[in-house]
């Protein structure tokens, strides 16, 4: 299992980086996992325009969906005609939320898109083994697990500490954790995540490595998010960056 990280920059991009966005590879499948602004021209870089088999958006904020608007014009008008109907699954309302983003006057998006409810539970993507469970956020969000070959990866997505998110990442390889806020500071409750907070996450869940996602870089400081996690938790501990790569 290969994770690319094609955007990381929260809650907007940032002057390096697209929003969320992850590429996540197994037996010669390509799971996108959310599709924040900017993350269409990343993806390039890695895959072939149409290489994604399955796309899975954690949420509807406009952050992590995006592009899956924008995609809707690859995947219908392709000069050798229309691609087949791509697996997404999401929240419910998507389908609207997307095709009311594409257009107002053209319709649904059905020709391009087949849409899965997410729920909690466990189920198949292509080869993955896919758990995902409600997280602290002010809309319906789901953290995500993929596990293949033995190995295992937990997504928090966005969230505030909670038990669902302690027990996707229980004893996960690799954390791919949102560290939005800085401690010490009088944050929103039940939004987001600090670096201390993931460190923390990441110490009681057990996992083996935590890569720190989402942060704001214009509101936050990555050298601080990161001494915060890194002092919370003993194991390896890095910012993730567009582009980076992990084999896991």
């Amino acid at each position: 299992m290969r994770l690319t990280v094609l955007g990381c920059a929260g809650s907007f991009p940032g002057p390096e980086s697209a929003c969320s966005a992850y590429l996540v590879e197994a037996d010669g499948f390509r799971l996108l996992v959310d599709f924040g602004p900017g993350s269409l021209s990343a993806l390039q870089r890695y895959a072939s325009l149409n290489a994604v088999d399955a796309i899975l958006l954690t949420h509807l904020h406009c952050d992590h969906i995006l592009d899956a608007v924008t995609y809707v014009v690859v995947r219908r008008y392709a000069p050798d005609g229309p691609c087949p109907p791509l697996p997404v699954y999401a929240p419910s309302g998507a389908p609207d939320r997307i095709a009311g983003a594409y257009s107002q006057d053209e319709g649904g998006v059905e020709d391009v898109y087949t849409f899965y409810g997410l729920q909690p539970g466990t189920f198949p993507i292509g080869p993955f083994t896919v758990t995902v469970d409600r997280v602290n956020h002010p809309v319906e969000t789901y953290g995500v697990r993929l596990e293949h070959g033995g190995r295992s990866l937990c997504y928090s997505s966005d969230t505030a500490p909670c038990e669902a998110l302690l027990r996707l990442a229980h004893g996960a390889d690799v954390f791919l954790c949102e560290a939005s806020y800085l401690d010490g500071v009088d944050n929103p409750p039940d939004i987001h995540l600090t670096g201390r907070e993931a460190g923390e996450a990441a110490t009681k869940a057990e996992v083996g490595r935590l890569l720190l996602t989402h942060l704001v870089a214009a509101w936050g400081s990555e050298a601080i998010t990161h001494e915060a996690a890194a002092a919370a938790f003993d194991g390896p501990v890095e910012v993730v960056r567009p582009g980076a790569g992990y084999e896991i």
